[in-house]
């Protein structure tokens, strides 16, 4: 199991900090680098108890972020911060896309258990009708009445 980060880990939470002075950009933007990497290898690994922590930790890391942004609310990033953000949005969406995934097969898995039919599944004919341009003659007579 990955290490987790804690409240004292994250800036301007922990126990003594001033508040939002203390928060620091750089360091939240790492964190949260490090976070969503942990993510995704308990996502990989199917690791629940990993998963429910990285996900508090980023709710953490998003509040802290939120207050950096307080102070500096017209945003004048460097360019490190700008690739840390990039990399934190890229990293975001890959692991959303395999949480989507996930979903997607545990979804098929019950469906496939009890027989429950799959919703918003295009059937044969769609796709018949998709490549004969029925569809669009259909379209087009329903538009002429």
């Amino acid at each position: 199991m990955t290490p987790r980060m804690t409240a004292e880990t994250v800036p301007g939470s922990g126990p003594g900090t001033g508040g939002a002075e203390e928060v620091d950009l750089h360091d939240s933007l790492r964190q949260m680098l490090a976070v969503l990497e942990a993510e995704r290898q308990a996502l990989a690994g199917l690791d629940l108890d990993a998963i429910v922590g990285t996900t508090r930790d980023k709710d953490r890391l998003c509040a802290a972020l939120d207050v950096a942004g307080q102070i500096d609310p017209l945003g004048d990033l460097d360019e490190e911060c700008r690739g840390m953000l990039e990399t934190a949005r890229r990293l975001n969406e890959v692991n959303r896309q395999v949480r989507n995934i996930i979903a997607a097969n545990v979804a098929r898995r019950l469906n496939t258990l009890t027989g429950a039919p799959q919703l918003y599944r295009a059937g044969g004919n769609y796709a018949l009708v998709a490549r004969t341009g029925a569809g669009r003659r259909a379209e087009s007579a329903v538009g002429r009445v």
